[in-house]
């Protein structure tokens, strides 16, 4: 989906959720893709136990490379729903930079399909 997104609250909430759980019960991952002029930014969540409780949070920054960390759920839910509820100009403002000209991005995707360093 491409952020911003014109879902309310609400289902930005029901759609973090639903995406937890998948991550946790298959092998899936959510990514979340931030571009700004001249910069890109590239998160990822893969499940880390089978329980739903730890995620691995890989995170690709076009100047700094890769830096991966072990993360708590709540972490990854409240990352997930601020950078899916925030909006283009809001992303250019705190970067001091014009709004880029394709959109932030989320997705699910398989893990075997995910970039990695």
């Amino acid at each position: 989906m491409t952020v911003p997104t014109d879902r309310d609250h609400a289902s930005v909430l029901a759609l973090v959720e639903c995406a937890l759980v998948e991550l946790t019960h298959e092998a899936v991952g959510a990514v979340f893709i931030s571009r700004q002029v001249g910069r890109s930014t590239r998160t990822q969540y893969v499940a880390a136990d089978d329980v739903g409780e730890q995620f691995q949070k890989r995170h690709f920054d076009d100047r700094l490379g890769w830096h991966e960390t072990i993360v708590p759920r709540r972490t990854v839910r409240n990352e997930l729903i601020t950078q899916l509820t925030r909006s283009a100009s809001t992303t250019a403002e705190q970067s001091g930079e014009e709004t880029a000209s394709e959109p932030d991005t989320f997705i699910v995707k398989p893990v075997r399909e995910l970039r990695t360093p």
